[in-house]
């Protein structure tokens, strides 16, 4: 069962560092929120790291300039590891070969910029799903509409036999008070269809390696014991959390708002039904980072 918590303060002594979701736990994707940027600053001046966990496309440099427009503070974090950045090496270890299809808005044109973590890179050319070898997903073309609308290009690259990189795991993430679409929706999709996605961010292994070579990076060598995953999604945060052994804080007031009933904090009832439909575990849960 997991336990109830009213503030970051209350648990974040046991840990000497923590990995935080970005998207419904530090900013709503309009603007910072104050408690959690507060309470963050708070751990990082008694000595603790943070490592900011996205599963943002955008690479790590991306990621810094968005923080800096909504209103993210540099002193409320130590580092940060992007699914695209996990997902960028593998696009250019040459995983869905170097004939690319980029399903995507052109927004996320940088995951296509050049990389200097790997010797010896393989050169990707984007080119249209025909001439494809394999795709890369960062998101739908229009994230306010349904996946499903993608089905005749997905069915032209399963029967095609394109393997689909995923850099980003989410379904869903909450705009202010707007929902729109991710490219987890479109690589489940796809999976559904028949055809076979891989994934770099939560809650595969591959950002939690990521993340702890930022750690490394910063001369924090810790056990994942003394970790905490911090975010608001039971499928992605949670879940990864889980299957890295790492503790986790829910933040059941981000995605799951409404099946959990919180305002301040969650309805222990609501969130009892959601974590059991979920087959999810949090160590602990609060209503929003604070």
């Amino acid at each position: 069962m997991t336990q109830i918590i009213n503030n970051l303060f209350e648990v974040s002594d046991r840990y000497e560092a923590l990995f935080v979701d970005l998207w419904g736990c530090v900013h709503d994707g309009v603007k910072a929120l104050p408690d959690a940027v507060t309470a963050l600053q708070v751990y990082r001046k008694g000595g603790g790291k943070v490592v900011l966990v996205t599963n943002s496309p955008r690479p790590r440099a991306g990621v810094v300039k968005q923080l800096a427009h909504f209103g993210v503070p540099d002193d409320a974090w130590d580092d940060i590891a992007t699914s695209g950045d996990s997902a960028r090496a593998a696009m250019y270890r040459g995983t869905v070969g170097s004939n690319v299809w980029h399903l995507g808005p052109p927004s996320d044109k940088s995951f296509f910029d050049p990389i200097d973590i790997l010797e010896n890179p393989v050169d990707i050319t984007r080119v249209a799903l025909e001439d494809a070898e394999g795709i890369v997903c960062t998101g739908p073309f229009d994230a306010t509409a349904d996946p499903s609308v993608l089905r005749p290009q997905l069915l032209m690259a399963k029967q095609m036999g394109l393997k689909l990189l995923c850099a980003n795991p989410d379904i869903v993430v909450d705009r202010g008070d707007k929902r729109e679409w991710c490219a987890g929706a479109v690589a489940a999709l796809y999976t559904e269809m028949g055809g076979e996605s891989l994934y770099f961010g939560k809650p595969h292994p591959p950002i939690y390696d990521l993340a702890r070579r930022r750690l490394f990076a910063l001369g924090v060598d810790v056990a994942d014991r003394d970790i905490l995953a911090i975010g608001d999604g039971a499928q992605t945060d949670v879940k990864g959390a889980m299957g890295e052994d790492i503790d986790s804080l829910f933040i059941s007031g981000g995605l799951a708002a409404a099946e959990t009933d919180t305002k301040t904090q969650p309805d222990s009832e609501a969130l009892t039904r959601y974590l059991e439909k979920e087959m999810s575990s949090p160590t602990y849960t609060i209503g929003h980072l604070r």
